[in-house]
């Protein structure tokens, strides 16, 4: 959410960070809004004043007998009584036009941030391990998957498409991978949660999927949202709070299943277990105070670098274009694994700040010792890592030529000192 007081204060500023992200400018209109939001303010506020200035006088004038003016500051009290309930109607109507326009819009980016259409105008800022060179020729996950136990038939029989079931050897190492991922976080100073799965209207408005990306998750009967991710429970889990500053940062981690439509997806990654309407990820989330989120995001994105080291996995860093950005990020850092069955990189991680943008929404807000005045917390998210799509790297990387994958040195005591994967396993 964007705060009107700046736009008012720098509309041009405020159109330029739109234009970046390919938008018209909105400035002019939401100052209007707001204008005819206050005007309204303004003109309620004074005429409750004057309702109680007159009620209190007709008592005197009928205390002197001035039956005239008595009569004339009824006649007044009785059309404000009519008039103002029309005008709190009018004041509420604007106030939610002009909420409406500000929650629709997306986060502005910050400087550094590229500006581009999409995925082919990113900036690469570093590449880490050279690509895998396999002695045979590589094969893609879907192929060596399935003697291991992803079993996209099945997956597919049960619940349509996009749904895997996976099972056996493929089902241990997906296991060994998220507690892993929650192990090393944890030893960098994340708290681990287990978050609820299913939220309100409030929490998903306050991450910024709704209301314009509802057709981009599931509803239950009852009126609540699947997560789509971690990042919403964890990140609510300030909403409507003063937090201390000192005891900022928070860090929360999660392992969770997430549920995503894919509606924009039709036709992308429609093969294996890429592309999911159920997957698991290890979320991270920090809260933090401004001053704290540039170096948060950066420790972020190296405690995401740090876990596909770890695996031994290659990797680059890439930093998103305006156009490729999340709605509510001011900048963002995507990982992207080296697949040698795709010959080519696929994000594995998303590392954003999102600035005061969340916390607005959520009226997040933290407060300095010793002083009264407050201030939004600052927000961030990663992934750490999708556990299927680093399962994914992990056969690719690891495969062998008979079929079986061996395991990274960091997952052998989550399977029992075991070197190799294979059916029998």
């Amino acid at each position: 959410m964007h705060d009107i007081r700046a736009i008012r204060e720098n509309p041009a500023a405020f159109d330029a960070g739109l234009a970046k992200r390919g938008l018209e400018p909105q400035a002019a209109e939401l100052v209007a809004l707001d204008e005819k939001r206050r005007a309204l303010i303004t003109e309620l506020q004074a005429g409750l004043a004057r309702r109680n200035e007159a009620s209190k006088a007709i008592g005197a004038a009928k205390a002197t007998k001035d039956e005239a003016t008595a009569a004339a500051l009824m006649a007044e009290v009785a059309g404000l009584k009519e008039r103002l309930p029309a005008l709190e109607a009018e004041e509420k109507e604007a106030g939610e036009a002009l909420e409406a326009r500000l929650a629709s819009l997306p986060n502005l980016p910050y400087d550094d941030v590229p500006k581009g259409a999409d995925e082919d105008d990113n900036a690469l800022m570093a590449t880490v391990g050279a690509p895998t060179v396999l002695a045979f020729p590589a094969r893609e996950h879907d192929a060596i998957g399935p003697a291991l136990g992803l079993d996209f038939e099945t997956g597919a029989m049960l619940s349509g498409a996009r749904f895997t079931l996976v099972r056996g050897a493929a089902a241990k190492l997906h296991r060994a991978l998220g507690q892993f991922m929650l192990d090393t976080l944890e030893a960098q100073g994340y708290e681990q949660t287990i978050p609820p799965l299913l939220v309100r209207d409030e929490a998903v408005f306050g991450t910024g999927q709704l209301p314009k990306f509802a057709e981009d998750l599931f509803r239950t009967t009852d009126g609540r949202w699947l997560i789509p991710t971690a990042e919403v429970s964890l990140t609510n889990i300030v909403r409507e709070q003063i937090l201390a500053e000192e005891e900022l940062p928070l860090r929360f981690t999660a392992l969770t299943a997430c549920f995503r439509s894919e509606a924009g997806a039709a036709g992308r990654d429609t093969r294996g277990f890429i592309r999911q309407h159920q997957f698991e990820k290890v979320e991270m989330v920090s809260i933090t105070t401004p001053e704290q989120s540039e170096a948060e995001h950066e420790r972020m994105t190296r405690c995401a670098e740090g876990l596909l080291t770890a695996l031994g996995l290659p990797f680059r860093r890439m930093k998103l274009c305006t156009g490729d950005m999340g709605f509510t990020a001011a900048r963002t850092y995507d990982l992207e694994v080296w697949l040698p069955g795709q010959g080519r990189y696929r994000e594995i991680s998303s590392c954003s700040t999102c600035g005061d943008f969340q916390a607005r929404r959520m009226n997040a807000r933290c407060r300095p010792a010793g002083e009264k005045a407050t201030r939004f917390v600052h927000t961030l998210n990663g992934s750490g890592l999708a556990v299927g799509r680093t399962l994914v790297a992990v056969l690719e990387n690891y495969q062998q030529e008979d079929g079986s994958v061996a395991i990274p040195e960091a997952l052998k005591p989550y399977l029992n000192g075991l070197n190799r994967l294979g059916p029998a396993n």
